[in-house]
């Protein structure tokens, strides 16, 4: 009797339902029964597949073949052929369970604000084009998604046909304005970041477009541009009340018509790019008003075939209230300039969070000068002189000024082409050996071409500088041979501190 009662008692068990635990809810919740589709795990993802039909036999392959097609309305049906030998009966099979409608995918399944979440992750890598021009095509709920305007947030419009003759070039630009008509208020609405590269005869009606339809535009970037005038940027300022950095560099643009836009917006301005001509000056000296107190960037590109000579300040005339939030300052050059210790004290005697500093070029500036700036976390100083002429007389001395005020905060440091001595450079270099705090100095960039440093100075630095990523050792005299390059890494810059302790001193 025991027997059948121990039958009994498992059989029970079999028969009870099993406690579900959290694993098969989320799978059914993912993929339900009946749903037609199933889970399959994946090294990194879990992958939802729609689940094949019903397997079907040959036979029943073969009497869908053989089925005669219903006749199309309005048309006789087609009399079978007369055959010799007509085919064997078939066995009866079950009639084939009608098939369902076609499955719209699921593209079509996805919510429409769920898709523009994934297209805006898209976007912010890669840039609109030309992914939103592509997904559009792919089916009508994929051209929706890619039909907003929160996705047009950055556009760059280069001009057709450049290079080619102008008539040419004037009718594609044409051509391209008709279309920017329509684009402008139903997709780009919402732009913030605008570029216009090459644009030679429609810049006006663009900049009229941009400023009826965009009015959430911050940045604008004008590169190769001619026949841009004080109206169209004065218009644009006044549409566009969020725009705060204008990129003027590389386009013809005349110093009335930039000193008419920072008189308009130049209270909100925040970033300024330009290039050197002989009408910068007017654009220099707006600039030392009152008309940007919120200025952060300043870049002044410089060509090679122009000379900065700013006008001294007159006798008696007070600066001005300078850029009290200046962060970056860049007027470097390829070759020797006008950048006195005077003109850069006009600019910087009031801007006090200054980060980086381009004076590259400017052999007129000294270390006594730089020592009085206001700023005391300066990053990056670029000193550099490239292609200067040998008749200029290079600071020998006051290298040690720079290094002691801002050993804590440099992160990189050019002096390539200085004049300073050996020992100058030694007690200079000496500064980031003790830090305050006992902290490790955070210079990780340092070029010291054609300089007369020692080997056992860059050993002490390296060896005090466990960050230091880039170092460039070209054309040091006082090296030995074989060192004299550009080290990039960590690795490269600990083999050479390793060749110069183990390397003989030069003779």
């Amino acid at each position: 009797m025991a027997a059948p009662a121990s039958r009994q008692v498992r059989r029970r068990a079999r028969a009870a339902p099993r406690a579900r635990s959290a694993e098969d809810w989320w799978w059914d919740r993912l993929a339900p029964s009946g749903s037609g589709y199933h889970l399959l795990p994946s090294d990194s993802m879990l992958l939802v597949l729609s689940e094949p039909g019903p397997a079907r036999t040959r036979a029943q392959r073969r009497a869908v073949r053989r089925t005669p097609r219903q006749p199309t309305p309005g048309h006789a049906a087609a009399k079978p052929k007369a055959t010799l030998r007509p085919d064997p009966a078939p066995s009866p099979v079950p009639a084939p369970t009608p098939e369902e409608g076609p499955d719209a995918g699921w593209g079509d399944r996805i919510p429409l604000e769920i898709l523009v979440q994934i297209f805006g992750l898209l976007v912010a890598a890669d840039g609109p084009m030309p992914f939103l021009g592509r997904a559009a095509r792919v089916c009508r709920r994929w051209q929706e998604a890619a039909s907003q305007p929160a996705l047009w947030h950055t556009v760059t419009l280069s001009s057709p046909l450049a290079g080619r003759p102008a008539k040419g070039r004037v009718k594609a630009e044409k051509k391209l304005l008709a279309s920017l008509e329509w684009l402008m208020p139903n997709r780009f609405s919402q732009l913030q970041r605008l570029t216009l590269i090459h644009w030679k005869s429609q810049v006006y009606p663009v900049l009229k477009l941009v400023g009826e339809s965009c009015p959430r535009l911050t940045f604008l970037k004008l590169s190769g541009c001619h026949g841009v005038t004080a109206d169209a940027l004065v218009m644009l300022a006044k549409a566009c009340c969020q725009l705060h950095s204008l990129d003027l560099q590389h386009s013809m643009v005349e110093s009335t018509a930039v000193v008419s836009f920072l008189e308009e917006a130049g209270s909100r301005m925040r970033k300024l790019w330009l290039t050197y001509s002989s009408q910068t000056t007017a654009i220099l000296g707006a600039l030392l008003g009152s008309c940007c107190p919120q200025l952060q960037v300043l870049e002044v590109l410089r060509l090679l075939n122009l000379m900065w000579l700013p006008k001294p300040l007159g006798r008696g005339v007070a600066p001005g209230p300078g850029f009290p939030s200046l962060e970056e300052l860049c007027l470097a050059s390829s070759t020797c300039n006008f950048v006195s210790n005077e003109v850069l004290g006009r600019l910087l005697h009031r801007s006090p969070n200054l980060r980086l500093l381009d004076l590259r070029g400017c052999a007129r500036i000294t270390p006594a000068g730089l020592q009085d700036l206001p700023c005391r976390e300066l990053e990056q100083l670029h000193l550099g002189l490239y292609g200067t002429s040998d008749r200029l007389t290079l600071a020998k001395e006051g290298s040690p000024l720079l290094t002691q005020k801002w050993c804590h905060t440099l992160r990189e440091l050019d002096l390539s082409g200085q004049g300073f001595s050996e020992k100058d450079l030694e007690q200079a270099l000496a500064a980031f050996l003790s830090t305050p705090g006992g902290s490790h100095p955070a210079l990780c960039s340092l070029n010291l071409r054609g300089t007369r440093v020692t080997p056992s100075t860059v050993s002490s630095v390296i060896s005090s500088c466990p960050g230091l990523l880039y170092l460039n050792l070209e054309s040091c005299r006082c090296l030995p041979r074989g060192l004299k390059r550009a080290y990039r890494g960590l690795e490269e810059v600990q083999w050479c501190l390793e060749q110069l302790l183990t390397s003989p001193l030069p003779s």
